[in-house]
Parts: structure tokens; C-alpha cells; sequence
């Protein structure tokens, strides 16, 4: 099967390379792409100097609009299973098996990769898995799927989701909103244990404060967007 492992990259001039690196040690059969997302750091010119995949978008466009960059990519490109892997080196290639086997063999069409099954490996804050937590119930409320890790951007495709990301991916801190379209829409989304890591290097954008805000916007938004889901198909049945 065709795979491609898409890596957004925001000033990662840190983490990229070994990234990279450790992702042809550990699944040299699959593609990657990088999408360097207007980094102001190095990013591009070691992107450049390695002749790694990278694609360097004109504008910044945030996380969303850089995975959707890679999911067009993935589609128009045939591949049948795409992958998400951050490029601050937190998700560990070594893990991949698990996260793809669900989708190649159909029994889903997304697979996440979660730290809280088996909760080996780096957990992140206790402000963080509050949060966390917080969105893992209001989308069981809200779609009736259980995932216990639902800010994970370490997620497997199948073909027929990519097609759907192509032309329909939350562009501000996607990652929970992703899960909520994919199962309104249909697609099967379920879990599998791996170990994450520390971030290599560099600075995470996303601060306590910023944590906070997080939380509220995307439940607002995960709300929003489940009522305007059920006012539609009434619409439809009427």
C-alpha cells in the first residue's frame, strides 16, 4: 500500500532532521512530505540542504491549513493510507505499525495514536490532560465516540478520509474538531496505544494560557458545529 507521512513544520529548525531521520530508519517504505508552514526560522534551508520531501507555503496557514496542504497532496498522488506525524519529535516512528494496521486492513478509517491507553511515555501537563479529558467527554456526548486522546496528531487515514480531508479540515487547532466531522460524516474512528516523547527541541505554541483558550474555543466550536450538523440533516429530512 501507498503511505505518505505528512509533517506539518512551523520553525522547527530544531527537531526536523532527526525527525526525519528517524522516520527512514523506521519506515523506509513509506513517503513523506513535509509542509513548511512560512517558517521564519531554518526550516526551509535544511529542508533545502538535506533534499528532504518538503513543500514551503507562501503564507502561514496555521496547523489545519498545512495538514489539509499535505491531505491534497496525498490524494492527488493516489497514496491509500496517510499519516500525521507532528515535527517536533514527539511521536515516535516506531510506533506507526500500530496506528496504520487498523486502517489497512478496513477496520477503520482513522486511527489515532494515543499515550493514555497504556500511558507509557511522556503524559504532558496536568493542565494539559485536563483539558484533554474535558474534550474526550463533551465529544462522546457530542458523537457518541470514545477517545481518550483526542488532541493526538499522530493519526492514520484511510484513502477514502484523505479524499474527505482534501476539501473539508479544521484550520485552528484541528485535531479534536477532525474527530467530530469524521464520525457525523460516517468514517470509523477508534485508538491505539504508543509512547510519545518529550518535544526534542525548540518551543511549543501552545502556552498554559493558551491552553485555557484552547479548550474553550474548540468546545464552543465542537458544539457549534454538532448542532449545525443536526439542523442540516432535518433540513434534509423535511
Amino acid at each position: 500500500m501507498k503511505i505518505l507521512i505528512i509533517i506539518p513544520c512551523y520553525n522547527e529548525e530544531e527537531n526536523i532532521e532527526r525527525v526525519v531521520a528517524n522516520l527512514k530508519q523506521a519506515a523506509p517504505e513509506a513517503d513523506y512530505l513535509i509542509v513548511n508552514d512560512c517558517s521564519t526560522d531554518r526550516s526551509a534551508a535544511i529542508c533545502r540542504d538535506n533534499g528532504f520531501s518538503y513543500v514551503s507555503l507562501p503564507v502561514n496557514l496555521g496547523i489545519g491549513g498545512g495538514v489539509q496542504c499535505g491531505y491534497l497532496y496525498a490524494r492527488e498522488h493516489g497514496y491509500d493510507i496517510t499519516v500525521q506525524m507532528d515535527g517536533d519529535g514527539q511521536h515516535d516512528p516506531a510506533y506507526l505499525h500500530r496506528i496504520l494496521a487498523p486502517v489497512a486492513d478496513g477496520t477503520l478509517d482513522m486511527c489515532i495514536g494515543s499515550r493514555f491507553i497504556e500511558r507509557d511515555g511522556f503524559q504532558s501537563s496536568v493542565m494539559r490532560r485536563v483539558g484533554i479529558n474535558f474534550l474526550s467527554a463533551l465529544l462522546r456526548v457530542l458523537c457518541g465516540v470514545h477517545v481518550r486522546d483526542v488532541t493526538s496528531g499522530f493519526r492514520a487515514c484511510s484513502k477514502r478520509l484523505t479524499a474527505f480531508y482534501a476539501d473539508h479540515y479544521a484550520q485552528d487547532y484541528p485535531e479534536p474538531e477532525a474527530i467530530i466531522t469524521a464520525v457525523l460524516g460516517g468514517y470509523r474512528v477508534g485508538e491505539a496505544p504508543v509512547v510519545m516523547r518529550e518535544r526534542m527541541g525548540g518551543v511549543s505554541s501552545i502556552s498554559p494560557f493558551k491552553s485555557v483558550y484552547y479548550m474553550v474555543k474548540v468546545s464552543i466550536s465542537l458544539i457549534v458545529f454538532r448542532l449545525t450538523s443536526h439542523r442540516r440533516k432535518g433540513g434534509e429530512r423535511t
